[in-house]
């Protein structure tokens, strides 16, 4: 009896609100515990389970819609509190506002997850018979959720709950079925284990953990095979946010070290981060632009010395075309223009403006604020027998975007290189979860990620997502190492891509959105199948 009444205080009133704020702030510190950095898989798990334990003990699906979106408010909210440092500290907007802001950005995402739980209750209650059906509904309702969180209004899916299991299961479930196909899988688990717990089903639990731990211990397969190993040298200049654009104190710093580097540097590859070198071509100071052309470019290789490229990170446009976050790459050109790579997915209110917005981005001071966004399908950088394949800052979340490059597995990338500054958030646990986020990719497609940032992390992933080297987050450092490319190589030796790497490239995430759709489909049907005779 005890534990009945103990069971309902914990899903209803101000005990059941309290109980979905923490599991939610749970969810969030999976994702990079605070004090290493490292996701947790388990916490994930535990703590949607306890979410879906506390909707099975609601009675009303509108209490159950509460408890999902305090559950996501605290998960979301725990997730990117570092927007605050961004819009207060660097972007100028009082600190009341900025609070506002953060709450009201993880309470608007969190609306999702509110009406897919109450989606849960109403239907659980009427169209449920079998034990297996509760954690399929479940899932579903919670992939979608994920997924329009992913793709509405541009799309904001930082802090997804399949991250926190890229040192878990997703080792062998991410080259299937992506980062949302592993949130969907450990959903349904999640559900599973509510199941054994609430109504004592203690054989279904069991089996779902013996499940979980096969998945994260199951070696994943070779997709693709070595395609040779490069040298790197990867740039952090650590230059201060509040200084980066400062003419007085950042921009002389960054092109002064940046030069340097650039200049010394003797690795076969070297990159240095997003916007690394922050003035337009045209205005840095008289021939410095066209020394690091001739650098890299027609004056190179030398005799005796290898040859070398460099991708830099800089702004390209003018006041009349509009300007683009781009990535110049500087190789041997033997007359032809350098490469480029411009952003695509540009970050709202930070590279661009939503339309009725502009009073906000009025309020805040931060600079190069309005970018155009890059043509689709730009094509990879040959370099020494590599294919080096840019993405700038967050667009390493929209792994969709990043498939598209993998159609045609004789030209998909061997090597993918993400160049950052989230110097924005300052020593936050946003430069850990980007990290964690790159390496989800790096499984995902079974190709190495080298990462370039300002503040970190500056790192080294290879093809199974492990880190290998990493600089320390928040110092003026030089991280060189070798990279091994993978992909398709003479002989046809291997896949050459991951099987989501061929699915996601030819259909996006139609088959999530389709699968998920039909299940929820079909549960409504059933429910008025229940309900109809009642009816007569």
């Amino acid at each position: 009896m005890r534990s009945a009444q103990w069971a309902g205080r914990l899903s209803t009133g101000w005990a059941g609100a309290l109980f979905s704020l923490v599991a939610g702030g749970a969810q969030a510190a999976s994702l990079a515990l605070p004090w290493s950095g490292e996701a947790c898989g388990a916490l994930q798990l535990m703590s949607l389970a306890g979410l879906v334990w506390q909707l099975d003990r609601t009675g009303r699906p509108a209490q159950a819609a509460l408890s999902g979106g305090l559950f996501a408010w605290g998960w979301l909210t725990g997730t990117f509190w570092w927007l605050f440092i961004s819009m207060h500290v660097y972007g100028g907007l009082a600190a009341p506002l900025a609070v506002l802001a953060v709450l009201g950005l993880a309470a608007f995402l969190g609306s999702y997850y509110l009406v897919a739980a109450g989606l849960y209750r109403w239907l659980a209650a009427s169209a449920v018979q079998a034990g297996w059906q509760r954690p399929l509904l479940f899932s579903a309702l919670w992939t979608l959720a994920e997924l329009l969180r992913g793709h509405w209004f541009t799309g904001f899916p930082w802090g997804a709950g399949g991250y926190a299991h890229v040192d878990g299961a997703a080792r062998w479930l991410a080259p299937w079925i992506g980062v949302y196909g592993c949130g969907a899988v450990m959903a349904g688990l999640a559900a599973v284990l509510a199941g054994a717990v609430g109504r004592r089903r203690w054989r279904g639990g069991a089996s779902g953990l013996a499940v979980w731990a096969v998945l994260a211990w199951v070696p994943a397969p070779e997709w693709a095979a070595s395609s040779s190993v490069l040298q790197v040298s990867l740039l952090q200049g650590n230059i201060p946010q509040d200084e980066k654009f400062q003419a007085g104190s950042g921009i002389p710093v960054a092109l002064q070290w940046y030069d340097e580097q650039l200049q010394a540097n003797r690795s076969p590859l070297v990159v240095a981060p997003e916007t690394a070198l922050p003035l337009l071509p045209e205005e840095l100071p008289a021939g410095y632009w066209s020394a690091l052309l001739q650098r890299y470019g027609d004056g190179f290789p030398r005799p005796g010395q290898p040859p070398q490229a460099a991708l830099v990170g800089i702004p390209l446009g003018n006041s009349r075309a509009g300007y683009t976050n781009s990535v110049i790459g500087l190789l041997p050109s033997q007359g032809q223009p350098p490469y480029v790579y411009s952003k695509r997915h540009l970050v709202p209110f930070g590279e661009f403006v939503p339309p009725l917005f502009r009073w906000f981005t009025e309020m805040m001071d931060i600079p190069l604020g309005d970018f155009n966004a890059g043509d689709p399908g730009q094509p990879s950088m040959p370099w020494q027998g590599q294919r080096l394949a840019p993405n700038i800052c967050y667009e390493d979340l929209f792994g969709e975007e990043l498939g598209a490059r993998f159609r045609d597995p004789a030209q998909a990338p061997t090597i993918l290189v993400n160049l950052s500054n989230i110097g924005w958030f300052g020593d936050s646990v946003a430069i850990d979860q980007h990290l964690n986020i790159s390496r989800l990719r790096a499984l995902e497609f079974a190709r190495p990620m080298i990462r370039a940032t300002n503040t970190g992390a500056t790192a080294i992933i290879d093809h199974r997502g492990r880190v290998l080297q990493r600089l320390p987050s928040l110092r003026r450092a030089v991280l060189t190492g070798p990279v091994e490319g993978r992909g398709l190589v003479a002989g046809g030796q291997g896949w050459g891509i991951t099987p989501y790497a061929w699915w996601v490239s030819r259909l996006g995430l139609a088959p999530l959105w389709g699968a998920s759709l039909l299940v929820l489909l079909g549960f409504l049907w059933r429910r008025r199948a229940a309900v109809a005779p009642a009816s007569i």
